[in-house]
């Protein structure tokens, strides 16, 4: 019997109803067939012949639409292989404020600032228009049979609260149901699949409604001390999600409730601390869900962005665990595959790591580090794309999940937002506003890595492809050979090709992706002249590149050879260019200049005489080292020297031989390690300053001829380790910076001045520094 009413329905749909017919009585009808062959095929298996059979020529008429809304412009947009215009869409001549798409693509919906219009997606015909002002958010139900509007509350005359959130049905446009709503983050209903029910997070209480009664108001509740966000699941058997945030040492929670069974003890539930807010998912069964804990500050100091946790559950009530995650930082993103039995997490400091863990936390594949932030999974489950995104460079790498085989790498940068297509063939990458003000618009790009089309939009806010059911696209290659063989992609749309010509001629130095889909070779990172030609240093690299592991304490930090703070003994500033240390009048270090031929020479000023000669005549006599005929100069009132007059050209350091002068002075100078120290015996007072050591060595060296530092007071750099980063040498440095503080503070012990208890504190570990010192082969 029900063969025979399935062959009698067959016989009547094998000619599906005109569509004139349907236009006069509108779209109700046509979703009154569609829920009754739905329902119709619980109970009659063979009905879903008749389904396909009915919907077979709607099914084909399906294009990959995508949409997009910019300042001054609103479109929809046909997918492969012409990407035209939507024939029946006009923009609007005002701004639009926002658009939606429902879940199963029939319908589209935007927001002017005094009507919403909704529009049948294929074809663009425009259904109705609601006359509602100042609209800043739509959301279609499920099915598209409701749509709800969120306005900013204002303040009545009348002192009653305004309802903001309002509920229309679609095919009537009948206000239904209002609701006060001051938060936007959060502000929509969620419904379950088949829109029996819905739900609102109101003030730490979860209300239950159900839509085709919204007159009778609320007919469950459940109030949740501390509630901070509910999430309702997919799936037949709903259940909700309920979090509470940490508060006044108290730790955070999440619950899980049946939805029908509310006032029952929950069926799962877990405790923990570093919670102040969350992020909920649940796979598309409806049977787990994942949490991600944030904090608002780190209290390790390691992030600007607080510590994160990753929980799992089960609704169930079966399983619940931490996901232990092996590298240290924060997680970057997570994600569920479509079959619901697996997910990927991005976490760690980069370069990041990305993991695949199974529905019992089992790693099941480590990609390793690479600079990736963003994970997603093809509606198929059958493609993998791994993004770094915001600060990143852009790339995308696309991975088969069944193979684990890379495909091909996208180099897409600027990019705000990214997404697959409904039949997961193709990529849709956005530069959005206010993210970025220049270069925005859409790139589609096929999966193997060829680019599609490119559309330009001065000042673009939002895209997104129209969203399709998987079982009406093509179905995703699953056999055969390997899967990018069978993936041939089409022909890319002329505006790749006016693309890549306008990028040719205005000189950018992006790297672009030719017509046959393969990736041009890139301009590469810009480098100073001084740099080119040489090997990146190690610390300059990324992990996965062959440099340095990232260690948040600043370990690998270089030292600078212009740093004004002593260098220690066997670093690279001791010996390098300005002398030792890196210290000494204008002893600056400059990338990529040559080495000063003298080392006295001073390697900031080409062409600079060398120390102690100079070019200029002066008065007065003066004993030292120097060769040249000139005055040494002082560095204080224009460098004239108390002890005689005359002009001379000669720098701080060099000594001069003259006449004497008026004043009969004796100049003399010396050289020591640290520097230059002047001595003047005159007619005044003077005072002897005080020599503080500050790189341990006290070798007297001649200004003209600096004698090499003895190899024995040098630390033995660590093997393996560039100089410039060796830990004892920093270790001697940070110790020679103390010792130069206690000096200080004995100074102003001398002067009288009151110390506090921890200054006093400080000088009495004098002794312990110097043997620290000495135990590193430092010595006095």
């Amino acid at each position: 019997m029900a063969a025979a009413a399935a062959a009698a329905s067959v016989a009547c749909f094998e000619d599906p109803l005109p569509a004139a017919a349907l236009d006069a009585v509108g779209v109700d009808m046509e979703e009154m067939i569609k829920r009754f062959l739905e329902a119709l095929t619980c109970f009659l298996p063979s009905t879903c012949v008749i389904s396909r059979l009915y919907f077979g020529e709607m099914t084909s008429q399906i294009t990959q639409q995508y949409a997009f809304r910019a300042q001054k412009s609103l479109g929809l947009i046909g997918g492969t292989p012409d990407y035209a215009p939507i024939a029946g869409f006009e923009s609007p001549e005002v701004p639009a404020r926002t658009y939606v798409y429902s879940a199963d693509g029939r319908l589209y919906a935007y927001a002017l600032p005094n009507v919403v219009r909704i529009f049948q997606a294929e074809g663009a015909q425009l259904l109705s228009e609601l006359p509602l002002s100042n609209v800043i958010e739509l959301s279609f139900s499920p099915r598209g049979t409701y749509l709800s509007t969120w306005e900013r509350p204002i303040k009545l005359d009348d002192n009653q609260q305004h309802k903001n959130l309002r509920v229309f049905s679609v095919s009537t446009g009948e206000e239904l149901v209002a609701f006060t709503q001051k938060s936007q983050e959060g502000w929509d209903l969620q419904y379950t699949i088949t829109e029996s029910h819905a739900i609102r997070l109101v003030a730490q209480e979860i209300q239950v409604f159900r839509p085709t009664e919204w007159g009778k108001g609320v007919v469950d509740k459940l109030k949740v001390e501390g509630a901070t966000k509910a999430c309702l699941s997919p799936g037949l058997n709903p259940s909700v999600a309920v979090f509470v945030a940490e508060k006044k040492g108290a730790p955070a929670s999440i619950k899980i409730y049946g939805l029908l069974t509310l006032s029952a003890s929950p069926t799962c539930q877990k405790t923990f601390f570093k919670a102040d807010r969350s992020t909920i998912k649940w796979n598309l069964l409806g049977t787990q869900v994942l949490l991600l804990t944030q904090t608002d500050v780190d209290n390790t100091n390691k992030s600007y962005y607080g510590e994160t946790g990753l929980y799992l559950l089960s609704a169930a009530g079966n399983f619940d665990c931490r996901v232990t995650l092996d590298k240290e930082g924060p997680i970057h993103d997570f994600a569920w595959s479509p079959n619901s039995k697996e997910f990927g997490v991005v976490y760690g400091y980069m370069p990041a790591k990305t993991v695949i863990f199974d529905q019992r936390v089992r790693t099941l594949y480590d990609f390793g580090a690479a600079p990736h932030n963003y994970i997603s999974f093809n509606p198929q489950a059958r493609l993998l794309a791994l993004a770094g995104f915001g600060n990143l460079a852009g790339k995308i790498d696309i991975f088969d999940r069944r193979t684990l085989n890379k495909l091909c790498t996208i180099d897409a940068p600027n990019t705000s937002y990214c997404d697959w297509s409904p039949d997961g063939r193709f990529l849709l990458t956005a530069t959005l506003s206010p993210r970025l003000r220049v270069d925005n618009g859409i790139k589609i790009w096929h999966c193997t890595g060829a680019l599609m089309h490119v559309q330009l939009v001065e000042e673009m806010y939002q895209a997104s492809w129209r969203p399709t059911p998987v079982d009406n696209v093509p179905p995703f290659p699953s056999q055969g050979g390997p899967l990018h063989s069978s993936l041939v992609p089409p022909p890319p749309s002329p505006s790749v090709s006016l693309y890549q010509l306008s990028l040719k001629n205005s000189g950018a130095g992006g790297s672009t992706t030719s017509l046959d889909g393969t990736p041009t070779k890139p301009a590469g990172a810009y480098r100073p002249p001084g740099a080119r030609g040489n090997a990146t240093p190690a610390i300059f690299k990324r992990e996965d590149e062959g440099g340095f592991s990232r260690t948040p304490s600043g370990q690998n930090t270089p030292v600078r050879g212009y740093s004004k703070s002593p260098a220690p003994p066997g670093s690279a500033g001791m010996n390098g260019p300005g002398g030792p240390g890196g210290q000494g009048r204008g002893g600056r270090y400059v990338p990529g200049a040559p080495p000063p031929t003298n080392q006295n020479q001073n390697p900031s000023r080409p062409g600079a005489l060398p120390r102690g000669d100079s070019g200029g005549q002066g008065q007065g006599q003066g004993q030292g080292p120097g060769k040249g005929d000139g005055q040494a100069r002082k560095r204080n009132k224009g460098g004239k020297n108390k002890g005689g007059e005359g002009e001379g050209g000669g720098r701080e350091g060099s000594v001069g031989r003259g006449q004497q002068g008026k004043n009969g002075a004796n100049g003399q100078q010396r050289a020591s390690g640290n520097g230059i120290q002047q001595n003047a015996n005159t007619n005044g007072n003077s005072k002897k300053p005080t020599s503080i050591d500050l790189n341990g060595v006290n070798a007297a060296l001649a200004s003209a001829a600096l004698t090499p530092l003895d190899t024995a007071l040098s630390t033995p750099v660590t093997p393996g380790l560039d100089s410039a980063l060796d830990p004892i040498a920093k270790k001697v440095r940070n110790l020679n910076k103390k010792l130069k503080a206690i000096e200080e503070l004995k100074d102003k012990a001398k002067r009288g001045e009151r110390l506090e208890a921890t200054q006093m504190k400080k000088i009495d570990g004098e002794a312990e520094i110097r043997r620290e010192l000495a135990g590193l082969g430092i010595t006095d």
